[in-house]
Parts: C-alpha cells; sequence; structure tokens
C-alpha cells in the first residue's frame, strides 16, 4: 500500500518526482520485526519518506476537525443536471469478461485466445479441446482470471526417438530443458494460488497474514501456526490447507472502480507548461541525469505536507491494494491487462476478502459496549502483533510493529477511546532535548541549516487521511489504574508495506484495515498486557 500520499505526490519538476530518505541511528532498545521472532539488528535505520526532521519533534493527537470524510470529487465526476435531471457523468465502461463467447467467421483459436488475454492451451483445457479445430456458432467457455490462474499447463509432448543416422546431429537433453520453465511455470502458479487462499482464509478468520501477496513470508507462517495452535480443526498444516479450500473455493473476485472512489484518490498533478518542443524535452532527458538535479531542503517539504487539506491515496492502484489487504506490486502482478492509469469503470481482480470500505470505517459504533459475560481482553505480544480474546479464548491477530524504537510496555495498561480521522499536531519543539556541549572551531551555524526547526507559537496540523502517518484511527492507550492518555497509541499506518522497517511518528501501528477491525473488537476499558513470547 504505498507511503505517505503527499510525499509520493509531489514534483520537483517534470521529470523527477521527490524522493528524500534519511537514516538515523536507533536509539533505546531493540525494535522487533513483524514476525516476533528476532529483533531488528541496532544501526542505521530508514525513517518513512517526509518525515526526516518530524521524529525529531514531539507530536500529539487530536481529533479531526473536518465534517466530511475524503474530497470534493473531480469536476469530472460530478454528476451533470439537463434542467431539474441529474445525469451521470461520461465514464468508461467496464471491462467486463464474458462467461461464454460464439466463434465467428475468421476466428481461430489463437485469436480467441489473445482476445481474452490467455493462452492457447489455456482456452483449449477449459473448453476440453483436443484441437485447435473449432466452428461457427459453437459456444466457448471464457475463464475468470481466477481460474486462470488454477489451471496448470499440460506436460510436454515426448520427444520422438532419433533416428540412428541423425542421432549425432541432434541433442534432446537442450530439448529436454525447454519443458521445465513451463513445469516449473505451473508449480509457481499453483504455489501461489494456495498461498493466497491461505492468506485470504485467515485474513477472513481475523488472523490477519498481513500485507496478502502470494508469498510464504515469516508474519503470514507465524500466523498460520498461531491460527493452527488454536483451532483443533487445523491443528497441522494439512488440516488448515483442507479446511481453506472447504471455505473458499475461489480466491479472487472483481472490483470495478466507482466515481465515489475518487474522493479518497488524489488527482495527479499537471504537468508544468512548456514551450519546449516534444524533440527538445527528450534531449534534455537523454542528456541530464535525474541524479543531477537536487532535491529540496527537509524544511520545505514539511512545510508543504503540514499544508494539505486531506492525505488522500496516490493512485487508483494504492486505494485497490489497500481495500482489498493486498501488496500494491501483488495487484500489478495479477492485473496485467490494466493498463495507464486506473479510470472509472476500470476492472481488477482483487483477494476475495471482506474489503476495507473506508467510506465506511466511521459508522457507529466505533467501539462496542463492554459486555461484562463476554470479557474483551487484548496483548501486545513481542512489540511484533496484537491479539484479542473473548472469554479467553484467541478470537482475532493482527501483525503490529513501534514506529519508534524503543518504544515498549510492560505490565498491564488499558484501552481507552478510539479517535475517528486523527490529525498529528506539533509545535516543532525537540522530542529529546539535546545535550548542550562546548563550542569548537568548524562547527556550523545552525541557525543557517534549514533542517534545524524552529519552534512555533501555534501548532501546525498533519490533516486526516488514509495517508496520515497514523492512518485512519487512533486508539488512546493509559496505564492501568490511570485515565489519562499517555503520549502513543494504536494506529494505523501510511506505509503498511514498511511499516516493520521505517521509523515515523505516532506509537504502535497496524494496517488501516486492521487498526479498524481492531476498533470494533475492543471497548473502551480492556485490558492490555505486554507479553514477551
Amino acid at each position: 500500500m504505498g507511503m505517505w500520499g503527499i510525499v509520493k505526490t509531489m514534483r520537483i519538476s517534470s521529470l523527477r518526482a521527490l524522493t528524500v530518505i534519511a537514516t538515523i541511528a536507533f536509539m533505546g532498545s531493540n525494535l522487533f520485526s513483524q514476525t516476533g521472532e528476532k529483533p531488528l539488528v541496532a544501526g542505521p535505520s530508514k525513517i518513512e519518506p517526509g518525515l526526516e526532521l518530524a521524529v525529531k519533534w514531539r507530536w500529539w493527537v487530536v481529533p479531526s476537525a473536518k465534517k466530511d470524510w475524503g474530497m470534493a470529487l473531480p469536476v469530472a465526476l460530478l454528476p451533470k443536471t439537463v434542467g431539474s435531471l441529474a445525469v451521470k457523468p461520461d465514464v468508461p465502461a467496464a471491462g467486463v469478461r464474458p462467461e461464454t463467447y460464439a466463434v465467428q467467421k475468421g476466428d481461430a483459436v489463437i485469436k480467441i485466445a489473445r482476445k481474452f488475454e490467455m493462452a492457447v492451451w489455456q482456452l483449449e483445457q477449459f473448453n476440453n479441446l483436443k484441437d485447435d479445430r473449432i466452428t461457427i456458432g459453437q459456444t466457448l467457455r471464457i475463464p475468470t482470471s481466477g481460474e486462470l490462474l488454477t489451471m496448470i499447463p499440460p506436460p510436454p509432448l515426448p520427444l520422438p526417438e532419433p533416428k540412428k543416422d541423425i542421432a549425432k546431429k541432434k541433442k534432446p537433453e537442450k530439448a529436454m530443458v525447454v519443458s521445465e520453465p513451463a513445469s516449473d511455470l505451473g508449480r509457481e502458479v499453483q504455489l501461489e494460488l494456495e498461498n493466497v487462499r491461505l492468506q485470504v482464509f485467515l485474513d477472513r478468520e481475523m488472523f490477519s497474514p498481513g500485507l496478502i501477496d502470494g508469498k510464504s513470508g515469516t508474519t503470514f507462517l507465524k500466523i498460520s501456526e498461531i491460527y493452527q495452535r488454536s483451532h483443533p480443526d487445523a491443528a497441522n498444516p494439512e488440516m488448515l490447507k483442507a479446511k481453506a479450500e472447504a471455505a473458499l473455493k475461489e480466491p479472487y473476485t472483481r472490483y470495478v472502480l466507482r466515481a465515489d472512489d475518487f474522493k479518497f484518490i488524489k488527482a495527479p498533478k499537471d504537468e508544468p507548461a512548456s514551450s519546449e518542443s516534444p524533440s527538445a524535452k527528450k534531449k534534455f532527458k537523454a542528456e541530464k541525469s535525474l541524479t543531477d538535479i537536487p532535491a529540496p531542503p527537509l524544511q520545505v517539504v514539511i512545510d508543504d505536507l503540514v499544508a494539505a487539506d486531506f492525505l488522500g491515496y496516490t493512485s487508483a492502484w494504492e486505494f485497490v491494494a489497500e481495500r482489498f489487504h493486498c501488496d500494491e506490486a501483488f495487484l500489478h502482478h495479477i492485473n496485467p491487462a490494466v493498463k495507464g492509469t486506473p479510470a472509472v469503470g476500470s476492472e481488477f481482480q482483487v483477494p476475495s476478502v471482506i474489503p476495507f470500505e473506508i467510506e465506511m470505517a466511521f459508522d457507529s459504533p466505533l467501539q462496542p459496549v463492554a459486555d461484562p459475560l463476554k470479557p474483551i481482553t487484548a496483548a501486545v505480544v513481542l512489540v511484533s502483533r496484537l491479539e484479542i480474546s473473548c472469554e479467553g479464548k484467541l478470537v482475532a491477530v493482527m501483525p503490529l510493529s513501534s514506529a519508534r524504537p524503543g518504544l515498549h510496555g510492560r505490565g498491564s495498561w488499558k484501552v481507552l477511546d478510539a479517535i475517528p480521522q486523527p490529525q498529528m499536531a506539533t509545535k516543532r519543539e525537540p522530542r529529546e532535548i539535546p545535550k548542550e556541549k562546548p563550542p569548537s572551531a568548524g562547527d556550523v551555524d545552525l541557525a543557517t541549516k534549514p533542517e534545524i526547526a524552529v519552534p512555533l507559537e501555534k501548532e501546525q496540523y498533519l490533516a486526516p487521511g488514509p495517508n496520515n502517518p497514523v492512518g485512519i484511527i487512533w486508539i488512546n492507550l493509559a496505564k492501568a489504574g490511570s485515565s489519562d492518555p499517555l503520549p502513543y497509541g494504536l494506529h494505523g499506518t501510511s506505509i503498511p508495506a514498511k511499516m516493520g522497517t521505517l521509523q515515523g511518528i505516532g506509537g504502535l501501528r497496524l494496517t488501516n484495515w486492521d487498526i479498524a477491525r481492531a476498533a470494533r473488537l475492543m471497548p473502551a476499558g480492556t485490558a492490555l498486557q505486554w507479553k514477551a513470547q
């Protein structure tokens, strides 16, 4: 899902997008990885883009002043009015994949396969065709994208026995090597499909595997292991696989972009007008390296960030990926037919999870009412996952990470209220008072360094939105016996793919879809334990 929205959309010029990533040293105790198995090694660490200065300041959360959730729709997507009637804007129609196709004059198997973006063997296998002969009017079944992923390439045809007089001229061993990639490809496709099915199944069971990507990552394996321990009917990998297959025949579904989705997707900035000819622009691009263009001072970056009204998704790809809990690169991988910039009507293949509907993320009640007969408890384990239990039974597990090194707790805490659409406020005061040291020759005048911020008299705010560094919801935490919120809470993130490796501001972060689910599971007053295993 993506990096902080504003940073990704700022443009330095028509040739270079802003990429400012600095490093600082780890401070304090070890920060645990998402798997909870090994702490990250102390040393240089990257910071979430755009926050290189912000991580040094003191921040606190405040409720949003915005009444509406999202942004105004682009003019092109607003309903048109004809008299007193509202008419939908002209938008491209969704590319619906038909279930069947009637063979027409001039058709051939290879032509039809290309038309629906599949291999000839896939079309023949799906229709039980023994060869490539078809007739006009014949009805062929067209597989869905999900069905295509389940199909395994047929085994290669056996090679004919070479004749004795030409045996020396032919090299069968080379021909045999040609067949291996197809077989390997089939196994890889099948393994990816099985992983996606398990990841989707676990996600539906509230045992979040993190980003769905079809890979056997450490977080996915750890969550699978926890699910097996807590579910007798899935006590080993074979039983878990069988349970997932019984519950989920098809791990993929389809999603078509709607006009209202663009309330949460930032419109791309127009390229600056130029009087240069296309040929001159091409020549300039070829002669000047992107690395020759200097990045703006970090102070300019943070000033631009606080000027935003809403920190929305930077692209439709990021929006769809977060809606369906998957890695953005994986979404591209399973949608090779979606070209260019997706528009209203663009159709995606997506994991068949219960979608994160950001437009309804704050429907009441945001938090449940505590039920003494069904007590809810929670635990932060190894600073790597949030576990939620009901009546002592584990009902949800979600990957978690600290936004800052050394941020951890001990003993008993408790959950307080949930703040929707959180803003982060700062006066740019240093989070830690710097130690004074005697001046020495060669010291730089700090007043001339743009990276050193001067504290402000009034608060500045980072706007709400899915790409706010603390995501869409902040859950206040307090120590047991106190009702005073701590400076750190549970919250979402703008960088789901990097939340365990990049530093930022805030406290303990989950993905936006997981923090939305966690808030609806934990009433105010829920006991929160810190566990080392």
